[in-house]
């Protein structure tokens, strides 16, 4: 299946509003890698699965509400910009860069603005 970054990463958003993380893990390649700002690197789509499972702990507690600001791209490459709303801080933004095979995001990396 060869579908763009762009494609995959609407996916990824419309997937990720339902607040259950697990959901975005069967676009990752079984080699990809995530890079995440406060948690660390993930190698490997069962690495990255047990991730987004914490994901589903630690921003249920928080509230998080990630909302897709802007995406762009196309052929293998990616980027997006968020916010995230929590229930202890005021909104924070960041930028999520990501490279897609066939469909499947194979390396995601989000930097974060510090406030």
């Amino acid at each position: 299946m060869s579908t763009d970054a762009y494609d995959t990463l609407e996916r990824f958003w419309n997937l990720q509003n339902s607040r259950d993380y697990t959901t975005v893990v069967e676009l990752f390649a079984d080699d990809a890698v995530l890079v995440d700002p406060i948690f660390g690197t993930f190698e490997g789509r069962e690495a990255i699965g047990a991730f987004m499972a914490k994901m589903n702990v630690e921003m249920g507690k928080l509230d998080a509400a990630f909302d897709l600001v802007e995406l762009s791209g196309g052929g293998d490459t990616a980027w997006a910009q968020w916010r995230v709303t929590t229930n202890d801080k005021p909104p924070r933004e960041g930028v999520g860069v990501y490279r897609v095979r066939n469909g499947q995001i194979t390396y995601y990396r989000d930097y974060m603005n510090a406030h």
